[in-house]
């Protein structure tokens, strides 16, 4: 009795023809049709660079005093996640708001980031209210 299939049996690629010549099944869902200019991604070492810079701006938001604090207009999830880091003393609860925070933070426009940031260096009010 003969084995289905044996390795003389399979079909074989005519002479002179390499695997990348060989046409294949493209999705238009899957593999958008290139465009004239191509969309320009930050990598993932400038992504977790920016993510590492806006927890570090969660620690500095959390190091401020409470009446400094209410001072700033803040989206109110983000004022909440702030009180709650500061009564944190346990390391590993603190360090897993930070991470929430630093979250928050990512889903702020650039606009009411860079009122957070000249508030923090400057030590001004922050008087535009900033939305999530």
């Amino acid at each position: 009795m003969p084995l289905p299939h044996t390795r003389d049996d399979a079909p074989r690629r005519p002479q002179g023809v390499s695997p990348g010549d060989i046409p294949r099944h493209t999705d238009p869902d899957t593999h958008p049709a290139p465009t004239a200019e191509p969309q320009v991604r930050p990598s993932k070492s400038q992504r977790k660079r920016d993510a590492h810079a806006l927890q570090a701006l969660g620690v500095q938001l959390v190091a401020l005093s409470p009446a400094r604090l209410a001072q700033l207009e803040l989206p109110d999830v983000l004022r909440e996640a702030v009180v709650a880091a500061q009564g944190m003393h346990q390391h590993g609860a603190r360090t897993r708001q930070m991470q929430y925070i630093g979250k928050l933070m990512r889903q702020l426009d650039s606009a009411a980031l860079r009122t957070v940031r000249e508030a923090l260096e400057s030590g001004r009010v922050v008087t535009p209210r900033a939305q999530l």
